[in-house]
């Protein structure tokens, strides 16, 4: 049996975590062509590298398939129900920096608070008969994170790609998403709720509560997370 590591398959996440881990004498190296999600482990035995998509990762671990995994703070919390009780953050690797967010349209000149998105979203109803839209790929949270907060007369609507454009193209009046400079919501002409940070998110290293272990997988764990906490 090998420990079963999972790591983000493509693009900057993958290589800001590769380098993580290089710099703590573990090397994560892909092999074979992009089309194949192989890889291996070398500074370390009995690890076997598993290139995921970040969005499948939170799966893996809770269903206990993987040991240890890299992915956002974001995707667990919406991913998994109950994630405490899944998974637990060994170590947060200090990239993938991003902010879940609620906006509006600019021009909403009387709304900067969740006070008053609520007033909104009440007026929006009155006037035009049905539910204040916001799109979001992130359902549980702003769902629990807006009922903590007391607003109502909503309906979020699933939005998995260019959020930002939904509002322009009207078919959200706000939206819900992850952000790290801004720049893509004041190029759509949103602006964001001041005290709607729903959550910080940043690339972690989780590991399963639900996985099995061997004796030699338990002495791999304690030896790896020696190097790299």
């Amino acid at each position: 049996m090998t420990l079963k590591l999972g790591v983000p398959s493509k693009g900057r996440l993958m290589e800001k975590t590769f380098e993580w881990f290089g710099a703590r004498g573990i090397t994560l190296e892909r092999t074979g062509s992009e089309r194949e999600y192989a890889g291996r482990v070398d500074g370390i035995e009995g690890v076997n590298l598993i290139l995921l998509s970040a969005g499948e990762i939170p799966r893996e671990l809770a269903a206990g398939r993987i040991h240890l995994g890299v992915t956002g703070t974001d995707l667990i919390q919406e991913k998994l129900a109950l994630w405490e009780q899944l998974v637990e953050p060994v170590e947060p690797l200090g990239f993938g920096h991003a902010d879940l967010i609620i906006a509006v349209p600019h021009c909403w000149v009387d709304v900067d608070t969740l006070d008053d998105l609520d007033a909104a979203a009440a007026a929006f109803r009155a006037t035009h008969g049905h539910r204040m839209r916001i799109a979001t790929k992130y359902h549980r949270l702003v769902r629990e994170f807006l009922q903590a907060h007391g607003v109502a007369d909503y309906a979020l609507i699933d939005s998995q790609g260019a959020t930002e454009g939904t509002v322009a193209n009207e078919t959200a009046e706000a939206i819900a998403d992850i952000t790290s400079s801004g720049e893509t919501l004041r190029a759509n002409h949103l602006k964001v709720i001041s005290d709607a940070l729903v959550l910080q998110s940043q690339a972690t290293l989780w590991r399963s509560r639900t996985a099995e272990t061997d004796d030699d997988e338990a002495a791999v764990m304690e030896k790896m997370l020696a190097r790299l906490t």
